[in-house]
């Protein structure tokens, strides 16, 4: 049986979910919540190694910021990619205001900045707002 690795978006536990089963709402073993909850992991230094770590599906993080325009008019276009694309792609956003360092880390220069990950490594980059259907083509040259 193929399992696939998702890590709970409340407790972040490492749970192993058959990939057959992926639909049918998966919850923790540990704490019992929904894994995948149809919106954006807020991410932090505290978990963020875990987010990127422990997911064997591509990690899809959003940085932004509260002052940004674009930042918040693509909210809900990545809000709503969360709710089409789980379980396939996980979502993430980070606050680059909040967590200057790890945007620091990942040399965060304009906002909003969308990155990929697989197996917590950068694959692809891209920064801008996009509307829904551009957000799904730029995935689909990603391969995901």
């Amino acid at each position: 049986m193929t399992t696939t690795t998702l890590t709970c978006a409340s407790c972040l536990t490492t749970n192993r979910v058959p990939t057959t089963r992926l639909g049918d709402k998966p919850k923790c073993g540990k704490c019992k919540q929904l894994i995948l909850q149809g919106h954006p992991i807020e991410l932090n230094t505290a978990n963020v190694s875990a987010v990127l770590n422990h997911n064997s599906v591509p990690v899809l993080v959003d940085c932004w910021a509260p002052w940004c325009g674009p930042c918040k008019g693509f909210a809900p276009v990545f809000e709503a990619a969360a709710q089409q694309l789980e379980p396939r792609l996980r979502f993430a956003k980070l606050n680059t205001e909040v967590e200057q360092q790890l945007g620091g880390l990942w040399s965060i220069q304009s906002i909003p900045t969308l990155i990929l990950f697989r197996e917590g490594h950068e694959v692809a980059r891209m920064s801008g707002a996009l509307p829904l259907n551009q957000l799904k083509q730029w995935l689909l040259q990603q391969g995901v």
